[in-house]
């Protein structure tokens, strides 16, 4: 038994199935990210010719041969859905020989590990735009473990798996409730102006006892700056249960950058941050105003908005114009509840696809230490 070095091009077939007929269109295109998942691709082909596509069905695999700004990583999956999809020409498509010698779970599980992105990058070619080809992932040298071992070891994936995506589609339902109380609010509620629920204020760090700085992302959470500085002294102080906001960049991101502080501890924001303060007379909470710019429906209103210069900003009077609707404090309540579930229950969702990735390499190295075990 033990282990049986091979070259994947012994065990892998190469398919060129174009979509000639036309029958899959704009809604079974998929792509591939660097995180090795297959997603909607994020590119307009509304405009491309489909019949050119390749037609990629279940358990077969793809990658993209570009490897240049790719994160130093290789774009690679498979289709884990139960029907096919069609992919651009561009990728390289490819199946399992024998399936009772390689088994395809163990190759994904192979070429997830971040050893083999190193591989793939080591061995790319090329001059400004490099390329990791079929031929490239042919001569790959595999160290095979017996085939029971593979698929025992491909099971504690997807057992993991199952588990992960299981509670990825209870997101959903969360999602669901949220949105539908605050499209109900929409239609129920008294809409009164951002500017008339909080008041900006102006404290500086000045004697910078806060080393720190903060940014906020696009997902609207703060983060530590990329911009280092040791003098913080003009920084502005954020103290729990506050707001900044940055009228930057919101139409080239289309996204509002807003975060509401919700640490214990007060923390320093660039100077060209503007921080809010709910007023006492508020009928709104800061977590239902979190909440209401949390939706991809307010960054659209905001790119609208937006002024038409290079960096299309969104100006805080204009911020400070926009209304929306006042539900009952206990209906605030409630949505800012589910929201909060709907934040944890992601993070966590988020945790678990690390945990995915991660575990990729530790099942690699096990299954080849069970095989050097056997006799």
């Amino acid at each position: 038994m033990g282990l049986t070095r091979v070259r994947l091009g012994e065990l892998l077939t190469l398919v060129e199935r174009p979509n000639a007929d036309g029958i899959y269109g704009i809604d079974d295109v998929r792509g591939v990210n660097n995180l090795k998942l297959m997603i909607r691709t994020k590119a307009d082909v509304s405009k491309r010719n489909f019949t050119k596509f390749q037609i990629v069905k279940p358990g077969e695999f793809f990658f993209n041969h570009r490897t240049s700004r790719n994160g130093s990583k290789f774009s690679i999956t498979y289709n884990y859905d139960n029907v096919p999809h069609i992919v651009t020409e561009d990728y390289v498509l490819f199946s399992v020989a024998d399936k009772n010698i390689l088994y395809p779970g163990w190759l994904y599980l192979y070429v997830c590990r971040a050893e083999y992105d190193h591989y793939v990058i080591q061995n790319s070619w090329g001059s400004s735009t490099e390329f990791f080809n079929w031929e490239d992932l042919c001569d790959t040298v595999v160290d095979l473990p017996p085939i029971d071992v593979q698929r025992k070891y491909v099971a504690i994936y997807e057992s993991m798996l199952a588990n992960q995506r299981a509670y990825e589609s209870g997101l959903d339902d969360v999602k669901l409730a949220c949105n539908a109380l605050l499209d109900r609010c929409k239609l129920s509620s008294q809409r009164i102006r951002v500017g008339d629920c909080v008041s900006e204020v102006d404290r500086r760090n000045g004697d910078n006892r806060i080393d720190c700085a903060y940014g906020i992302n696009i997902n609207k959470e703060f983060m530590p700056s990329k911009a280092s500085s040791d003098d913080l002294r003009n920084y502005k102080l954020v103290f729990p249960g506050e707001l900044a906001y940055s009228s930057m960049q919101t139409g080239r991101d289309k996204c509002i950058r807003i975060a509401l502080h919700e640490g214990e501890d007060s923390i320093a924001v660039s100077p060209a941050y503007s921080i809010l303060h709910m007023k006492e007379s508020s009928a709104l909470s800061a977590e239902y105003l979190m909440t209401w710019f949390s939706r991809p429906e307010s960054d659209r209103l905001g790119w609208f908005l937006s002024d038409a210069s290079i960096r299309a900003n969104l100006d805080l009077d204009r911020f400070l114009d926009i209304e929306i609707p006042v539900p009952e404090f206990n209906v605030q309540v409630a949505i800012t509840s589910i929201y909060k579930a709907l934040r944890a229950r992601t993070a966590i969702n988020k945790r678990l696809k690390t945990q995915l990735r991660e575990i990729c390499p530790i099942l690699i190295r096990g299954s080849i230490e069970e095989a050097l075990k056997q006799p």
